[in-house]
């Protein structure tokens, strides 16, 4: 339950859940990356802090193992606005006291775009993911559980790691085949002295070569 400190810190929110997502933020540094599988996000249309409309949360891996979030499941809870919006794709994070109102009454769906309840975090890790071009995952898959828009910190100089340019990708961890996904142009990472690295099309087909066309 949370309590009345926390809860003074924090905004209500209430709404219904219209896609989950996971939260994953990638940090580059030239032709290197890494991942940090934090939780997910949830689009809601409701209202929180006083205002009505759609917005992001983030919300926990505990969280999500508890009430198994869903598109059409309706909430409430406590949140708190983001300190760095570079560094985050939800305008709210440290979610609690979260209650569930409603089960959802959407069924899943085979997609595009997948529907249901989203895997755990390892198994986003597990599948790899490919780049997605930003306009085909606006248009298309912003409700699909294997769409991610991550927030990408990039380290310009490794020597000097408090030089960080900070920008969103988008990527696709569902199946090979799927009629809607688009790569887009290839992706450029800034390095020292005026260098630059080109993400090519081999780090996708790598990150992805243990799955089949459908899986």
């Amino acid at each position: 339950m949370t309590g009345p400190r926390e809860s003074s810190q924090k905004v209500p929110w209430s709404g219904r859940v219209l896609a989950i997502q996971p939260r994953i933020r990638l940090m580059r540094s030239f032709d290197e990356r890494s991942h940090s599988y934090l939780g997910y996000v949830l689009n809601i249309d409701g209202t929180c802090g006083g205002k009505t409309g759609e917005f992001l949360i983030a919300v926990g891996k505990a969280a999500h193992e508890k009430h198994r979030f869903k598109a059409g499941m309706e909430m409430c809870g406590y949140t708190a606005p983001v300190d760095d919006p570079r560094k985050e794709t939800a305008a709210f994070y440290k979610t609690s006291g979260i209650k569930v109102a409603k089960n959802a009454d959407i069924e899943t769906t085979t997609g595009p775009p997948f529907r249901g309840v989203p895997p755990n975090l390892e198994t986003y890790r597990n599948r790899g993911h490919r780049r997605l071009d930003a306009r085909t995952y606006d248009t298309k898959c912003t409700s699909c559980i294997w769409g991610c828009r991550m927030a990408v910190e990039i380290i310009i100089d490794q020597w000097n790691p408090s030089k960080i340019q900070y920008r969103f990708e988008t990527f696709c961890y569902g199946p090979k085949s799927c009629p809607s996904y688009r790569p887009g142009p290839e992706r450029k990472v800034s390095g020292r002295k005026g260098m630059s690295y080109t993400e090519e099309d081999w780090v996708d087909d790598d990150a992805t070569s243990h799955r089949g066309p459908d899986d």
